[in-house]
């Protein structure tokens, strides 16, 4: 398992890099392929994939939240959100599972907001002033909050995070993903800090802004983390998919990101 989880990181790792480098519209397609299949994931595990109709008005809506930074006029999210909330509710009144309906409905809309929404914050901070730079920093500090929390965890871990949700992570290893997380963004934010100026434009921060950087970052994967697992607890998934291996679907690897985009997205706006 540990050497399928390499194999993918050392696959993935390098596409997400150039898809960040290159912007437009390979990071666009990067993050709506993500949002795609962990909406899929998602509709999988609430038990109604066979249920099309419901389906596809999900992954439709889901496309349409994530790439909702996209569109030119301020006007077009309003009418897409109104138009999925008429839509999905006048289609269960045609549905023979009446007593059902409210559940499929709340899923289907749950579904899209939790993906699709919130990863769209992803596109929306690489569309900021430094926004590649701030990409990076977040989402390569995400990635080594994670292994730092897989790791440390599974070598001293000892008392339970929250074991009535996720019974393998521990306080060792949350306390070892923020101390990665921290390490991570200091040195990704010297290298962007040292390379940037030949590129054109100086990358300027301060350091202790990192560092609360890192550790919101760390705070809110963790908390993604936690908020997937109990996901799969109440619908009884042990892994929300196959796709990618050693780590299982989409939203098994990409579960920490979800809140991160948001988060760090504010944060430069009213901090930075």
């Amino acid at each position: 398992m540990l050497r399928h989880r390499v194999i993918t990181a050392a696959v993935g790792i390098p596409v997400i890099i150039f898809a960040i480098w290159f912007g437009d519209p390979w990071f666009t397609v990067l993050i709506a392929a993500a949002a795609l299949a962990g909406a899929y994931e998602f509709y999988h595990m609430a038990n109604f994939d066979r249920r099309e109709p419901l389906l596809y008005l999900g992954l439709l809506w889901t496309l349409a939240l994530v790439l909702s930074s996209q569109y030119k006029s301020p006007d077009v999210l309003p009418i897409v959100v109104t138009a999925v909330m008429l839509i999905s509710l006048i289609s269960l009144l045609y549905r023979r599972s009446g007593e059902e309906a409210f559940r499929n409905w709340a899923w289907t809309i749950v579904g899209a907001l939790y993906v699709g929404w919130m990863l769209s914050y992803w596109l929306r901070l690489r569309g900021l002033e430094y926004g590649q730079n701030w990409v990076y920093l977040a989402m390569l500090t995400t990635f080594a909050n994670d292994t730092g929390a897989y790791f440390i965890g599974r070598a001293t871990g000892k008392h339970k995070l929250a074991p009535k949700i996720s019974p393998a992570k521990t306080r060792e290893g949350a306390a070892g993903g923020l101390i990665c997380a921290i390490v991570a963004a200091v040195v990704i934010g010297t290298v962007l800090k040292m390379i940037s100026p030949k590129l054109g434009s100086p990358f300027v921060f301060q350091y202790w802004q990192i560092i609360l950087l890192a550790v919101l970052v760390s705070l809110f994967a963790q908390i993604g983390d936690l908020v997937e697992s109990l996901l799969k607890r109440n619908t009884g998934a042990k892994e929300s998919g196959n796709l990618l291996p050693g780590h299982g679907g989409i939203l098994d690897r990409f579960d920490s990101l979800i809140f991160v985009g948001a988060v760090i997205y504010y944060y430069v706006l009213w901090v930075m």
